[in-house]
């Protein structure tokens, strides 16, 4: 049986591990964030989007990563206040992780390395880069830092995934 991303788990901010398997069923969209990117700007629209789709099983995970030119200097409480206040994000976002390099999480390898199942595959080139998952738990598209949450080609993936087209 090959992996999905409910084989991997997430460290919340209290320290408590999260299975991914309790996101079984639901589409997701997994961003690698970083509070002093430029484009931290899609925290805002990152939101948007959740709460556009949330009632109708979509969930947005985010894992700050420093990987690229230290952007995300946080940790801890101190990170967790910057999305929950500063940002005001009201989706899932775990503690800091690397997303490249020689201590890659776990999940990050799998999202980066599906290709020998002849699925997308291709490792964040930057903060804020996304990986939609459909409801198996398969990734099977991925989005750019420069491409905006808000934008058709992201929505509409989203949608056919939901089966709302």
């Amino acid at each position: 049986m090959s992996k999905t991303v409910y084989d991997y788990n997430a460290l919340e901010f209290s320290g408590h591990k999260k299975s991914l398997r309790d996101f079984e069923g639901k589409v997701l969209l997994i961003v690698n964030t970083a509070s002093n990117c430029f484009f931290n700007k899609q925290f805002k629209t990152l939101e948007n989007l959740y709460r556009k789709y949330k009632e109708l099983g979509f969930e947005i995970l985010a894992f700050p990563s420093n990987d690229f030119r230290n952007q995300e200097p946080l940790t801890g409480r101190t990170l967790e206040t910057f999305c929950r206040v500063n940002q005001q994000v009201t989706f899932p976002v775990f503690k800091r992780i690397h997303v490249v390099g020689e201590f890659t999480d776990p999940l990050y390898k799998y999202l980066t390395n599906i290709n020998e199942n002849g699925k997308i595959g291709t490792s964040p080139m930057w903060n804020f880069h996304k990986y939609l998952v459909n409801k198996k738990g398969e990734v099977v598209d991925h989005f750019y830092s420069l491409t905006s949450p808000m934008s058709k080609k992201v929505h509409n993936r989203i949608e056919e995934l939901l089966g709302d087209h």
